[in-house]
């Protein structure tokens, strides 16, 4: 498939997928949601794709929704909304888009915001699972200052990330913070300079790709996301302790195990398009 508002390039096991319409400072558009959810599908479907990296092109990470309409950016009545709605998330909010995309994804994901993420520019990101920031990078959660709400499913993904006090701060608030801020909320885990981000994003790819079984990190990933905020350990007890016993005697385990004892990066025969043990998926009425 070839991209317009994202670009997509594989670089051995690294997937980098960059939102790329740097004279908008990566504004999004519905258009780059559908590029995105495709983007996801198609890393997810390929075996050699270990790990992928979210960025921006230019100064920018993604400035928010396209608003060159004005003050009709978001009026759907009016036919100009159009151009922001319709690509996060399905009309019957069953998950569908890049949202469930990302969510859904069997691969490690990284995001490096490179500049300014605000509004849905921060909230497409957050179902990554390592942000790392540039010390040039802003955020901003600035739904209430423009008379919306937060979107992307972010209400939800915004507290499991940085706790309900840090999350109502930033939403209630609408301001913009830099990226020490994020730091010290939770929001990243890392601040880099600028020119040190791109490295430092594939570092931590490159260490999930050389030392990781692929079908491990698909359910792990899956785990971590979907049981953080249940509440209580019963239901993930009964999922995890039958991987664990399904992939005991796997090729994956038997590789992992050998590789300790010999002292040698592993090499996992795993594949995620065609080994997924028996129960996964375990949930349903997701895209």
């Amino acid at each position: 498939m070839s991209y317009e508002a994202i670009r997509y390039e594989t670089d051995g096991p690294i997937l980098t997928v960059t939102l790329n319409r740097p004279d908008k400072l990566n504004a999004y558009t519905a258009q780059m949601g559908a590029e995105l959810a495709e983007a996801f599908r198609r890393a997810d479907a390929d075996d050699d794709v270990r790990a992928v990296i979210l960025t921006g092109e230019g100064r920018g990470f993604c400035a928010g929704a396209d608003i060159s309409a004005g003050a009709a950016s978001f009026d759907t009545q009016s036919g100009e909304g159009a151009r922001n709605f319709g690509a996060g998330r399905s009309a019957s909010g069953d998950g569908a888009g890049f949202v469930g995309a990302l969510f859904n994804c069997k691969k490690a994901t990284i995001a490096a915001f490179n500049g300014p993420a605000v509004g849905v520019g921060v909230t497409l990101a957050l179902p990554t699972d390592i942000k790392i920031a540039s010390a040039a990078a802003r955020f901003g959660f600035v739904f209430a200052r423009r008379g919306l709400v937060p979107e992307a499913a972010s209400a939800w993904f915004l507290p499991q990330l940085v706790g309900l006090p840090q999350a109502l701060r930033w939403c209630l608030s609408g301001r913009l913070f830099d990226a020490q801020e994020a730091l010290a909320g939770g929001l990243v885990s890392e601040v880099v300079e600028a020119e040190a981000l791109i490295p430092r994003a594939r570092e931590i790819a490159l260490e999930i790709a050389e030392n990781t079984a692929p079908v491990s990190i698909a359910l792990t990933r899956q785990m971590l996301w979907r049981f953080a905020g249940a509440p209580h350990p019963f239901d993930l007890l009964k999922i995890d302790g039958a991987f664990a016993m399904a992939l005991g005697s796997s090729g994956d385990v038997q590789e992992g195990v050998s590789a300790f004892l010999e002292k040698r990066r592993p090499g996992f025969p795993g594949r995620v398009s065609a080994d997924m043990p028996q129960g996964y998926p375990w949930w349903s009425g997701l895209a």
